[in-house]
């Protein structure tokens, strides 16, 4: 079992949460992914090993993984969160043609916090960055459909 995985049991069971088979799964699939999954997508990879889990067990379950502090529940404006285990403090760059999310690390914005704070008179809790574009896979099949569009025009 790795170290993260340990850890994470650990944390729940100090927590008095019990860890079942299911638990255990979803929570192995989080720690190993760093696609950022939907619940669904959990769901999904489970079941066949558990067939009589719901994707209202996954869901339960993230949200107990959440309170417990082990996850972060990433919405981007589409009805489907996806759940991420990475919780030091990261950013998100998102494809806006397939929507796969990747980690990128870039230095504290907490001075923006801050600023915020100041000028709004808020209490901050956190802040999220999000860059959007197209991944390296998407760019290059739009980049070959626009050479072929041209090629088809002469």
């Amino acid at each position: 079992m790795n170290q993260r995985l340990e850890h994470a049991m650990d944390l729940l069971k100090t927590n008095g949460i019990r860890m079942t088979p299911q638990r255990s799964a979803i929570l192995s699939i989080l720690l190993d992914s760093n696609t950022h999954p939907t619940a669904d997508d959990i769901y999904r990879s489970l079941e066949g090993r558990f067939p009589s889990m719901s994707v209202a067990t996954v869901y339960n379950n993230l949200k107990v993984f959440i309170g417990a502090g082990l996850i972060k529940e990433l919405t981007y404006g589409d009805a489907r969160s996806r759940f991420d285990a990475n919780t030091e403090e990261h950013y998100h760059a998102q494809c806006v043609s397939c929507g796969k999310i990747e980690e990128f690390t870039f230095p504290s914005l907490g001075e923006v916090e801050g600023i915020a704070a100041q000028s709004t008179s808020y209490q901050v809790h956190g802040h999220r960055l999000e860059v959007q574009g197209l991944c390296k896979d998407c760019a290059a099949a739009a980049t070959a459909s626009s050479s072929q569009a041209l090629a088809h025009k002469h």
